[in-house]
């Protein structure tokens, strides 16, 4: 059974208990106008004892819902009960029933020795109701009955406190912990915008920014003699982003990988990237091929695109190398060249790097920088496979 269904029927429970007292006492009055030798007068008397106990518990207890919490006002409220059972159940025993209602309000509204005081008493009173009053004639079966009724008394109202006091606690529970679940699933919620984010900002900068930098590129170094290539390079490299951008806004995989292995789509980039760079790359495979989730190859490709648009722009290379190297566990990508290099310890402040360790290590990977002023870069992309 679920936790909707055990609710449904502990609310259906508490709403038979609250309706209890009520059914009692009205049996009790039944009974007790049945099978009574009391005279007219005393009926009437008795009757308008339990109109009052009817509406003392109809006005302390149903009709003001909130006052339940208040220790104080439940506390006269339970003392008003124990006065209306007293008289009642010395006046005829078919009442003696009514100490349930009793009970069940000093368990749920009294604490610690006011309980058990309480009980003890209507307990008592139970056993007085029982024999008509004190028995001088048999007073030790009225002690041994007393010290029974006291005793059961209280064994079952603690174990109903208790009960009732594990049910509050795991509701209380259950509350805390769908409110955690409510906050984690905003902070998933805050997580993966944060990580779109990241995803827009990677795929803009590898794609779209470096695009535009070629196109101002190819532009920039028209001259009248070579500017119909030019402008055929920088039209393709601009039909391509646009591609990208589409492509970036739907969160689809590089062009390169819709019909390509990993391999072959970096032989394209890379071949591609020398056309229009008029720098030699090379490519070297080592391993065994096989397939990845297309998450890592798109992680691998964007990292390669990226390292390739930093050796354009900063490196002055004359020979770029690119080695991706399938091993047991991991994938291994590698693009190293001979340019102009850079002090790791001087913060850049560019997005290029910050982009692919962040694309690398979503995917718990690790990604490896390794330069030095004129002694070129290398730069090793590590992913689990």
């Amino acid at each position: 059974m679920d936790m909707a269904a055990l609710d449904r029927w502990e609310r259906r429970l508490v709403s038979i208990a609250r309706v209890i007292p009520y059914f009692v006492l009205t049996v009790t009055t039944v009974l007790y106008s049945i099978f009574t030798t009391h005279s007219v007068a005393e009926r009437w008397f008795t009757y308008g004892v339990v109109a009052f106990g009817f509406v003392w518990m109809l006005w302390w207890f149903t009709l003001h819902p909130a006052w339940h919490k208040r220790a104080g006002l439940m506390a006269v409220f339970v003392g008003g009960m124990v006065v209306f059972y007293a008289v009642l159940g010395m006046r005829e025993h078919w009442f003696g029933a009514v100490s349930y209602a009793v009970y069940i309000h000093a368990s749920e509204f009294l604490r610690g020795r006011w309980m058990f005081v309480v009980v003890g008493l209507t307990a008592g009173l139970a056993t007085l109701s029982l024999f008509g009053g004190y028995p001088s004639d048999a007073p030790a079966a009225f002690w041994l009955l007393l010290l029974v009724f006291v005793v059961l008394a209280c064994t079952f109202t603690y174990v109903g406190h208790v009960t009732t006091e594990q049910s509050r606690l795991r509701k209380e529970l259950l509350d805390e912990n769908e409110g955690l679940h409510a906050q984690l699933l905003v902070q998933a919620h805050e997580a993966g915008v944060q990580d779109e984010r990241h995803r827009m900002a990677g795929e803009i900068h590898d794609t779209l920014a470096q695009g535009l930098a070629g196109i101002i590129t190819q532009l920039s170094a028209a001259t009248s003699t070579d500017w119909e290539r030019r402008v055929a390079v920088a039209a393709e490299l601009a039909r391509a982003n646009l591609a990208e951008a589409r492509r970036s806004v739907h969160a689809l995989s590089p062009p390169a990988l819709d019909s390509a292995a990993l391999h072959e789509a970096l032989d394209d980039v890379a071949s591609g990237w020398s056309r229009h760079n008029g720098v030699p790359i090379s490519v070297t495979l080592t391993g065994a091929v096989r397939e990845m989730h297309p998450e890592v190859e798109v992680a691998l490709l964007r990292t390669a695109q990226e390292a390739l648009a930093n050796v354009a722009k900063h490196a002055s290379a004359s020979r770029v190398g690119l080695t991706l190297s399938y091993m047991e566990d991991v994938v291994t990508l590698d693009v190293r060249d001979d340019g102009v290099g850079f002090d790791l310890a001087v913060q850049s402040g560019g997005f290029g790097l910050p982009a692919m360790r962040h694309r690398v290590h979503r995917l718990s990977g690790a990604l490896f920088v390794e330069s030095e002023p004129g002694a070129g870069t290398a730069i090793s992309a590590r992913v689990p496979a």
